[in-house]
């Protein structure tokens, strides 16, 4: 039935089953109506011709908050100025309804990552460590708040919602994990949240690629501090590292877990690159590494007199050997953060005493003894130092020069002598307790 005028409340009310009524009158909408089921349900619908000629219904949605006669009419004013402008609302709508889910979304982006297929802003394809944080974050907060939603619909609001539904320990829960006795246990938090919302970005930055949207929603949400602190040991702590590493040594714990400590405190590597360490990589009489596979790519790194003693005292090995092997299997040692919770139990640290603070702290030093950042960053190798420090190392001396000396100091501290007078080099002065240098 087509009235005169516009739709009102009443003609809605009084369908009966199977009836229409649509909008009449000069203030009405043309196609613009309501139409009853069977049963009780109203929807309000929209009827018009594409730029193609053909002709569409759109169900703008059903009879009841937040649609009524006036708010429906108004929404197909909206479509109908889109429809002008060559759009197809109900084509639209149709491929929403069948576009991918959230969660088919990330099973799409992992299966690229892990085939190389999708590179960093390197230009480098992602490490399988980076790739098994990205799959645990995915499956731990991402699909369990986001997986089933449609990926056109996600909105902003979505986004923001399930960044604080992660800081507020909505996925918090306890996974077991197919290693026997082993558990997972997810806290959330709003750490957790900000990185989990930096990986999502990406997600639907390759979304925005590959043409499932037009907009990403995670553009513009601001995001929590991170909240990590950057930690380094004090000299009181770096003699409780001594004292456990001694400690750890008479409980007879797993030799080579004791010796990868002791490296990393004294070269300020990243764990991964320690455990992954084999002989064929090294080169102790010029005193260098090469790394041919770190988080950086390829990278060159000059060996303190004091790594090169610890290295000995492993070896030699096989080329293909590890340096700091597992205690049991031919893999790298998994087990190395639970055995150094034991040192740093041992000599009394707290628990936030982990093996990136290590490498925090060697920086941390290596800069109170006055070596610039890119020094610092070619004996760590931090990102772009790799080639810069092969040709460095070709040349001269002055980077293991900067090693010993970093190292000395490290050796001294963990021996309780914080205050002993160090050797030669760019800082001026000796070092006093709280790690400065003093003129």
């Amino acid at each position: 039935m087509r009235l005169g005028r516009p739709m009102g409340l009443k003609d809605v009310r009084a369908l009966a089953a199977n009836g229409e009524v649509w909008d009449g009158g000069t203030e009405g909408v043309a196609g613009f109506g309501a139409r009853r089921q069977r049963t009780d349900a109203i929807a309000y619908v929209l009827l018009y011709r594409t730029a193609e000629g053909r002709s569409r219904r759109y169900t703008i949605g059903r009879h009841g908050a937040p649609w009524t006669p006036e708010t429906a009419r108004k929404e197909a004013k909206r479509l109908l100025g889109g429809v002008a402008e060559g759009t197809d609302p109900a084509a639209q709508k149709r491929e929403k309804r069948q576009a991918a889910t959230v969660g088919e979304l990330c099973d799409i982006y992992l299966a690229d990552a892990e085939t190389g297929r999708l590179l960093t802003r390197r230009g480098m394809a992602k490490k399988q460590t980076t790739l098994d944080t990205d799959r645990s974050r995915i499956e731990r907060h991402i699909k369990p708040l986001l997986g089933s939603m449609k990926v056109p619909s996600v909105t902003r609001a979505d986004v923001e919602r399930f960044m604080h539904d992660v800081a507020e320990g909505g996925t918090a829960r306890r996974v077991k994990l197919p290693k026997k006795r082993a558990v997972s246990i997810v806290r959330g938090g709003k750490g957790a949240a900000s990185r989990t919302l930096g990986l999502l970005g990406a997600i639907f930055t390759y979304a925005e690629r590959k043409r499932m949207i037009s907009e990403n929603p995670v553009r513009g949400v601001i995001r929590y501090a991170d909240g990590k602190r950057e930690r380094r040991l004090s000299d009181t702590e770096y003699m409780a590292l001594g004292t456990g590493l001694a400690n750890a040594a008479r409980a007879s714990m797993w030799p080579a877990a004791i010796a990868a400590a002791r490296f990393l405190t004294l070269t300020g590597w990243r764990r991964g690159e320690a455990l992954a360490l084999r002989w064929g990589m090294l080169d102790l009489t010029r005193r260098t590494a090469r790394l041919p596979d770190t988080k950086t790519g390829e990278s060159f790194r000059p060996l303190s007199s004091a790594a090169c003693d610890l290295l000995q005292q492993q070896g030699p090995g096989a080329p293909d050997a590890l340096v700091f092997p597992a205690s049991r299997g031919d893999g790298t040692m998994s087990g190395l953060p639970s055995l150094f919770r034991r040192i740093t139990t041992a000599g009394g640290l707290p628990v936030d005493v982990t093996p990136h603070v290590l490498r925090h702290s060697f920086a941390s030093l290596a800069n109170d003894l006055g070596y610039s950042e890119a020094t610092i960053g070619m004996l760590i190798g931090h990102k772009g130092t790799g080639s810069m420090t092969r040709g460095y190392i070709h040349h001269g001396d002055a980077l293991t020069a900067a090693a010993d000396r970093i190292a000395s100091t490290i050796l001294r501290k963990l021996a309780g002598e914080a205050a002993a007078e160090v050797m030669d080099g760019p800082g001026v002065g000796r070092t006093v307790g709280d790690g400065r240098v003093t003129a």
